[in-house]
């Protein structure tokens, strides 16, 4: 329906915008992190979903209860609510989590048939043909299909629901295609005995550099992302981060935003162990330095300064101003990458004036709520709308 027929019926309704790319790209960095922690076999159940296959990694986390309890608090500390249903096969599981009446269900192996008997017949991700054909001829409940013959099933919801059902109660595999995690470069250093002063975590870190310069080289990559951690002595963790607005594998550049990160790091008793990671990464090819040398170009990258000037007072503080379409003088101008160039202000024509405060309308009609109006009042005087 439309939004103000919408509101209409209920005043206080909460409206906000569809963004299906990015539900679909949280749920991949959802993926990759389950992968690193808990299952090396994940993989996304769209549109709200993930698959994890624990099989031989239930153990590895205190059992499947335990398992379902961290995995519900981690989704709830995230802003999440979660259903988490543990089965002998996939379909099974997202029938359960989707349609069941628990948070969390287990079901024991050769439970799948009484746990799905009671669940509807959407439960088996039909389209909507077979859906209706289900309700064509009463079949409310997954229990409703069992009793009846493949042949007759099969004519009146279609083939799918066949395959589906017995995915669902195991007569047929179904593979769960695993998100591939791709490895992120890193480098460690172990060190004989803790250090702690400020000096020695500068000379580590200059080391680690030097290490992952060459790992990317070899890869073709630059890193956008550093993220140093620190393993002190007591078990206790420290972790720095930097980031870089151009990928680079230059080790003086990164170095230097990495000491400006060593006031935060409390090194306890002792750190007696680092890894530097690259979370995020981007292709760095050969560059040609003919122009550059020939002093034929005299344009210089500002993305180091940038880098710096960032590290020291955060990277949402440094901006360029960019043109933006709108006819409001102060919503004419947005922020931007502060290494890209400045665009050219659009030519669009704005009001010949514009009113110090909006003023109101009276007696406004429209053909239809969420069309432009035909007709209004203002100042004592009606006017009425050529186009919109």
């Amino acid at each position: 329906m439309a939004a103000t027929h919408a509101r209409a019926l209920v005043s206080d309704l909460d409206f906000r915008p569809a963004e299906p790319e990015a539900d679909a790209k949280l749920l991949d960095r959802l993926t990759l992190f389950r992968i690193r922690r808990w299952s090396p076999i994940v993989a996304v159940s769209p549109p709200d979903g993930i698959w994890l296959d624990l099989s031989g990694a239930a153990h590895l986390h205190g059992g499947e209860e335990r398992f379902c309890r961290r995995l519900q608090a981690f989704c709830g500390r995230a802003g999440f609510t979660a259903r988490i249903a543990i089965a002998d096969t996939p379909g099974a599981a997202h029938a359960l989590a989707r349609y069941g009446g628990e948070d969390i269900a287990i079901i024991p192996p050769g439970g799948v048939l009484r746990a799905l008997s009671s669940l509807p017949v959407a439960a088996l991700r039909l389209d909507g043909a077979a859906l209706g054909a289900a309700r064509k001829f009463g079949f409310e409940t997954i229990a409703d299909l069992l009793p009846v013959a493949r042949g007759p099933l099969a004519r009146r919801l279609g083939m799918a629901a066949i395959d589906r059902l017995d995915q669902a109660l195991g007569g047929k595999a179904e593979p769960i295609t695993p998100r591939e995690d791709l490895v992120i470069p890193m480098v460690e250093r172990r060190l004989l005995e803790p250090i702690g002063t400020a000096e020695a975590i500068a000379q580590v870190m200059q080391d680690l550099l030097k290490d992952m310069a060459e790992v990317l080289q070899k890869k073709g990559l630059g890193a956008r992302s550093l993220r140093l951690i620190g393993l002190r002595i007591d078990g206790g963790e420290q972790v720095v981060a930097i980031g870089t607005s151009r990928p680079t594998r230059e080790p003086a550049h990164l170095l230097r935003l990495l000491k400006l990160r060593i006031d935060r790091i409390d090194p306890g008793l002792g750190i007696e162990q680092f890894r530097l990671l690259a979370p995020h990464t981007e292709a760095l090819d050969a560059e040609n330095l003919g122009a550059i040398l020939a002093g034929e170009t005299t344009v210089r990258d500002p993305a180091r300064l940038v880098d710096v000037v960032a590290g020291r007072i955060g990277s949402g503080c440094v901006f360029r101003v960019a043109p933006a379409e709108s006819h409001v003088p102060e919503r004419a101008v947005r922020p931007d990458s502060p290494i890209e160039a400045p665009g050219s202000w659009p030519s669009w024509q704005r009001p010949v004036r514009l009113f110090a405060r909006p003023e109101p309308l009276h007696r406004v009609m429209a053909l239809m709520p969420d069309q432009p109006p035909r007709r209004f009042e203002w100042r004592g005087r009606a006017y009425k709308v050529v186009a919109g």
